[in-house]
C-alpha cells in the first residue's frame, strides 16, 4: 500500500510564505501524477496544482503566480511553495498521488490526511 505524509502547514501572516511537502512511501513501483488540493471551511475540495511524472504542471487560477508545485522523483516527494499568502488561502491542504504498487500494473489514487494552513490578516 502507499502512504502519503504531508508536512509544512501552520500559521502565517498575510503576505508571508509557506512550503508544503508530501512524501510517498510503501511498496511503490512508480509514482505518476501528484498534486495538491485544498478544502476551506464550508467549501468543496478544489484542485490547487498538479504535476506529472515528467514535470508538466497545471495550477488553479486563484493561485497562479503565487504558488509553485514541484517534485523530486528520487524521493517520491511533491512540494508546494506558497508565496504572497492571503486569508482566503486558509484551508486544509491535501496531497494526492497516482501510484503503482509493486506487483501490480494499474495506477491507483492515494490521499494524504491533510495539513492545515491558516493565514491571518
Amino acid at each position: 500500500q502507499v502512504q502519503l505524509v504531508e508536512s509544512g502547514g501552520g500559521l502565517v501572516q498575510a503576505g508571508g510564505s509557506l512550503r508544503l511537502s508530501c512524501a510517498a512511501s510503501g511498496s511503490i513501483f512508480s509514482v505518476n501524477a501528484m498534486g495538491w488540493y485544498r478544502q476551506a471551511p464550508g467549501k468543496q475540495r478544489e484542485l490547487v496544482a498538479r504535476i506529472s511524472s515528467g514535470g508538466s504542471t497545471v495550477d488553479a487560477d486563484s493561485v497562479k503566480g503565487r504558488f509553485t508545485i514541484s517534485r523530486d522523483n528520487a524521493k517520491n516527494t511533491v512540494y508546494l511553495q506558497m508565496n504572497s499568502l492571503k486569508p482566503e488561502d486558509t484551508a486544509v491542504y491535501y496531497c494526492n498521488a497516482v501510484a503503482v504498487v509493486d506487483n501490480t500494473a494499474v495506477g491507483m489514487v492515494y490521499w494524504g490526511k491533510g495539513t492545515l494552513v491558516t493565514v491571518s490578516s
